[in-house]
């Protein structure tokens, strides 16, 4: 079945949270923007169901009987009604905080009594309704078991004085004055299409089946707090006459106002603050952006690939420190962009000379992105400057002293024509006295620390170590511990020119920096042709995650010491001969598992996280994949960062989202649920009281609102 791309209702940009000063992703405005060069990928949700034989949902892993959820909000006898207005309650911040705080102890219900109807199931859409419902008209119906608490902020945006998980009243309801308002919350089902991701539309979903608080800043007047409060309780009473015209009885939901001032919340219940007053993140909710940026830069942050040359992230010291005092400054920082030019001879030596002077401050260097210098077109003037800039970074980290053009005589290029390494070198009678020097830490980095600095900083690791281009991305993975993504180009370009790099190595130069001879090339393994520049994902030092071309290329992963691969739906295209020599046991197919967003996976969570335990005791690592790699084979390895890391599932999935690196996962939402009820069952493991982070419509948002700038649509 052909996917189609659902045109759900937009919801409201997010404003400056994180705080404006979170520079790797944000624009100047304040206003968040994607990560460079990463991408959603388009997942097929594959067959459609047979619901005559579909088998009922085994989640959670323990049994157990139906889950209604309970609400210190109803019945709402212990609230007073508002003077007047016998729609409204009072509710003060402490019982807010208490009725907060018992929902986030209470079970959710099983996924098999929320879906499809989460899914959004509009009346019209007859692609979503036969997909998912056929013939069981049943499935239509509001699920009466949730009970959730929709927290509302009346003034201003959510850029200040945000309790945890509140949303605006333009996500529930039209905005004031707008002509289409008929007393009901917005529609958010999608009329046409089909999608299986509609996370932008949880937060108005769950309003319908949600108590509703509603609560004002400093700013905003008690007649405004009160006018949308009122403006809320006719919709809910709008939507019971609605579904009871339709045959179907609703429960009562009611709407509360905050008697308190938001001061009470910031000096009182500070657990529940996410951004302050003044606009300033309190750290003590989750947040999905700030922490998939603390990820990414945790997983990226510098290290020393050569002797005083380092790969890493943008320094953005006043949100992310460095991780020790030796990667607190550089003497030259060379950024790689794709707006950037290959640095001239003479500039280069001016940033000598500067780097000279005794109390230079740090030089700033602009380098070509990877994917910049595209084969076959490139020209050999490319390849001079990628060369040059090379020497040039080894001779200020090793301290060489200068060598004019009668010592060095001209470096070799792989065609045998010269290059020449100065312009205006210094007369052949002058006597030659280097000047002492002293190494240069050299920081090569970008925005996430590792897609535009990737050509870069693996021909310089090629250079200065003398490794051929297969051997140098293997080794710089493996044993330097960096993540990296490549494009083709960059695959093809350093395999075009290893000759001319290995000769130029300074291991592979005499003493007075002469080439040597160099050795027969090694010939390319059969495994790199069959890459196109990205390796799996290591999520875990016994864990990865990759899509199904990682899977039909074992040679590469005997390469980074992957010896066992999980394949969740998608079976791997290997001869007889390869399954025997890996061993069957080593091999292990999980059928019947579409991205459908029917499909359950949580029975299946037990076998395969027994399947990698056993790997990482035999210390060997387990390939993960589906056909894409980013959400059924996602989900297991989220669900695995969960048991192994013990995080909650919020911090869970920006864990391996950030180590996903250039392909954002995309686990749908029915497995976004079963990882959220994972997170129950793992607290029971534990031993611990449950209490969950961020709420089911939170999580949604969150994740829509970090998924819009990379959306087609």
């Amino acid at each position: 079945m052909a996917a189609a791309v659902a045109r759900p209702p937009p919801i409201p940009s997010r404003s400056s949270t994180p705080p404006p000063t979170l520079s790797i992703n944000t624009s100047s405005r304040g206003t968040p923007a994607p990560v460079p060069n990463k991408h959603l990928p388009i997942c097929s949700p594959g067959p459609r169901p047979d619901h005559g034989l579909q088998t009922p949902p085994a989640s959670p892993p323990q049994k157990e009987s139906v889950i209604e959820q309970a609400s210190l909000l109803f019945p709402p006898d212990a609230y007073d009604k508002l003077p007047g207005n016998d729609t409204l309650y009072s509710i003060s911040a402490a019982q807010v905080a208490r009725a907060v705080d018992h929902l986030a102890s209470q079970p959710i219900p099983d996924p098999k009594q929320v879906f499809p109807w989460l899914h959004g199931l509009h009346a019209e859409n007859q692609m979503q309704l036969q997909f998912f419902v056929q013939r069981r008209k049943a499935l239509r119906k509001t699920p009466k078991c949730i009970r959730g608490i929709t927290i509302v902020k009346v003034g201003g945006d959510l850029s200040h004085s945000k309790l945890r998980g509140a949303i605006s009243p333009e996500e529930l309801m039209p905005p004031q004055g707008c002509k289409d308002y008929c007393g009901n919350f917005i529609d958010v089902d999608p009329r046409d299409g089909f999608s299986v991701r509609n996370f932008q539309i949880q937060a108005c979903k769950m309003a319908t089946v949600s108590d509703v608080v509603v609560y004002a800043d400093v700013d905003t007047s008690r007649k405004e707090l009160l006018r949308v409060a009122s403006k809320i309780a006719l919709s809910q009473k709008a939507i019971r006459k609605k579904s009871a015209e339709v045959g179907e009885e609703l429960p009562t939901y009611n709407t509360f106002v905050v008697s308190d001032s938001f001061k009470t919340f910031e000096t009182d219940y500070p657990e529940l603050v996410s951004i302050d007053s003044c606009g300033d993140m309190t750290g003590k909710v989750v947040d999905f952006f700030h922490r998939e940026r603390l990820e990414m830069h945790t997983m990226s942050s510098a290290s020393e690939i050569a002797p005083n040359v380092f790969l890493g992230p943008t320094p953005d010291l006043a949100n992310f420190p460095p991780a020790s005092p030796d990667q607190a400054e550089y003497d030259v920082y060379i950024e790689a962009s794709d707006l950037a030019q290959i640095p001239d001879t003479r500039t280069l030596q001016a940033m000598k000379s500067l780097l000279d002077q005794p109390d230079h401050t740090p030089l700033q260097l602009e380098f070509p992105s990877s994917g910049s210098i595209m084969p076959p077109t490139w020209s050999q003037a490319e390849a001079d400057g990628l060369m040059e800039m090379c020497h040039w970074i080894h001779d200020i980290a090793t301290a060489a002293p200068d060598i004019t053009d009668h010592d060095l005589g001209s470096s070799v290029d792989s065609c045998g024509d010269s290059v020449m390494r100065s312009p205006s070198p210094p007369s052949r009678s002058s006597p030659i006295i280097p000047l002492k020097r002293t190494p240069k830490r050299v920081l090569i980095h970008c925005t996430d620390g590792y897609t535009e600095s990737t050509l870069l900083g693996m021909t310089y690791f090629m250079f200065v170590h003398a490794l051929p281009v297969a051997t140098a991305w293997v080794k710089l993975h493996r044993d330097n511990l960096r993540n990296f993504f490549a494009y083709p180009s960059d695959v093809s370009l350093l395999t075009s020119i290893q000759p001319r790099i290995l000769q130029e190595s300074p291991k592979n130069s005499s003493s007075d920096g002469l080439s040597c001879t160099l050795p027969n090339m090694p010939q390319d393994p059969a495994w790199l042709a069959r890459i196109d520049g990205s390796l799996p994902s290591r999520i875990l030092p016994y864990m990865y995650l990759g899509n199904l071309g990682h899977a039909n290329n074992p040679e590469l992963l005997k390469e980074l010491g992957i010896s066992r691969i999980l394949s969740v739906g998608e079976p791997v295209s290997w001869s007889e001969a390869t399954r025997k020599d890996w061993g069957h046991e080593n091999l292990l197919f999980i059928d019947n598992v579409q991205d459908n967003g029917v499909d359950p996976l949580t029975s299946e969570f037990g076998r395969c996280l027994a399947f990698i335990e056993k790997g990482k005791l035999d210390g060997t690592s387990t390939l993960v994949h589906c056909r894409v790699g980013v959400s059924r084979s996602a989900t297991i390895c989220i669900a695995e960062v969960m048991n192994e890391l013990g995080l909650s599932f919020p911090r869970a999935y920006c864990f391996v989202r950030a180590r996903r690196l250039n392909v954002i996962i995309q686990p749908h939402l029915r497995f976004t649920y079963e990882l959220l009820k994972w997170e129950e069952y793992q607290r029971i493991r534990r031993n611990e009281p449950l209490r969950r982070e961020l709420e089911w419509a939170t999580i949604c948002r969150e994740i829509a609102l970090m998924n819009k700038p990379y959306s087609r649509q």
